[in-house]
Order: C-alpha cells, then structure tokens, then sequence
C-alpha cells in the first residue's frame, strides 16, 4: 500500500504539503484515474513528479479540483474544463468570457421559456378538436397565412416539420386546418418571431397534442422553471468557488 509522501520544498501558489492522487479523489467520491485524467487534461495544474516517479500533489490541486467541481453543475463538462486549462495557461479572460457565456446561454433559455408560457397564454385553454367534416372555425392555407401575416410556403415547410398537421379535403386534397391546427400554427408564428427553431417548437406541439390542451402542461413548465432556478444557482456557486481560487492561486 502507498504512503503518503513527505513534505518537500515546492515553488508557488500552495507550496507546503504533498498529496498522493488518493487524497485529491476520496473527498470527493473520485477514483485515482479521474484525477490524473484531469489533470492530463488542464483541469488541475501540472504536478511535480517524485525522485521516484510518482505524481506530488500540493493543496493547490486540491482546490483546482474543488473549483471545477463547483463549476460542473452549472457549465457542463467541457465548458467547466474549458474554463480551468484557460486559468492554468495565465488566459483569465478566456476564463471570464466562457463564464459570461454560459450565463447568456441561460438567459436564452428564460426567455424561451417566457416566450412559451406567453404563447400559451395567449391561446387559451381551449380544448383541442380532433378531425371532422369541414365545419366552423376550419380554414384553408391561403386564408389562415394571411391571418398570420405568412406566406403559405411557410405552413407548408411547417407541415413538413411535423408542427402544423391538418387533414385533406377527401375531395379536393386541399389541406383543411381545424381549430386545433390554427392554434398551433399561431403558437409556432410566436415562438418562430422569438427566434426559436422548427425542430424545438415540434415536439412541444406534440407535448400540447399528447396532453389533451394547454392546461396539462404547466406542470412541465413548473418543472422547467425549477431546472433554471437550480441552474442559475449552480452557477452562482460556481462562480464562488472560481473566484476564491483565483484569490489564492491566480
């Protein structure tokens, strides 16, 4: 069994006591490899190597370590490791901006989903309504387009993309949009005037369709807006731990 090497004289930041990689991993439910992977890999600094061979890990590994678990949560893995090789090649800026851009990233996504619950909003808890003859409230392409301010290539490329789907005339093949298609279609024109793309409006159609109507879906809004609460927390912590690290070491 490996013992746990002596104190030797070591230069910089966090000089003093030598660390085997066990003791860096344990604290943190890690194995050996996943310290020495990370810091092949820029995460930590390097380590100074014994007569013998063997990696000496100071305190300042230790808080590397600590910082970029902090991070984690919040930024991702590659973001998170991203982050520390830019502090560990003397590129605190590149540190910063990769930072600066996870948090716009989340904006992103609390204005997608203020964009959402505005469109649904908007909409209404109408119930949907399922095929049937051509009655009230169905409408054809060119007069829901106009409707809309679109062009009808556009319900078409949105047919296409499985976010509108009406039913054909059995006589004529013209497309027929019901009520339920037109509600989509104006959730889409929402969200598409918010930047988002066909591919994510999609499948939260398919969410509304799935559910019966608008109402079922707050729970998975509720749950959506605890995902980014909890993501904006991670990154508050985050940032903590970046910030004392760079305190002690930068």
């Amino acid at each position: 069994m490996a013992t746990k090497l002596q104190s030797e004289p070591h230069g910089g930041a966090g000089a003093g006591r030598r660390l085997r990689p066990v003791d860096l991993a344990r604290p943190h439910g890690l194995s050996t490899q996943a310290v020495r992977n990370y810091e092949e890999a820029g995460i930590l600094p390097p380590a100074d190597r014994t007569p013998s061979g063997y990696r000496a890990y100071t305190p300042r590994h230790a808080d590397a370590l600590r910082a970029f678990l902090a991070l984690l949560p919040g930024h991702g893995h590659p973001t998170a490791a991203a982050i520390m090789r830019a502090v560990h090649e003397g590129d605190p800026d590149e540190a910063f901006r990769l930072v600066d851009e996870s948090h716009a990233l989340l904006l992103e996504d609390r204005r997608t989903l203020r964009e959402v619950e505005n469109a649904l909003r908007d909409l209404g808890p109408r119930p949907l309504s399922g095929p049937g003859p051509a009655g009230e409230g169905d409408t054809s392409i060119g007069p829901l387009a106009r409707r809309l301010g679109i062009r009808p290539a556009t319900l078409r490329a949105w047919e296409r993309a499985g976010v509108v789907r009406p039913r054909r005339d059995p006589r004529t093949g013209y497309r027929v949009y019901a009520a339920a298609d037109v509600r989509d279609a104006r959730m889409a024109h929402q969200l598409r005037r918010g930047g988002h793309p066909l591919e994510r409006i999609a499948p939260l159609l398919d969410r509304v369709r799935a559910a019966g109507g608008l109402e079922p879906l707050e729970g998975a809004l509720a749950e959506w807006r605890a995902r980014l609460a909890a993501r904006a927390r991670a990154l508050l912590a985050g940032a903590a731990a970046l910030d004392a690290y760079l305190r002690a070491h930068g």
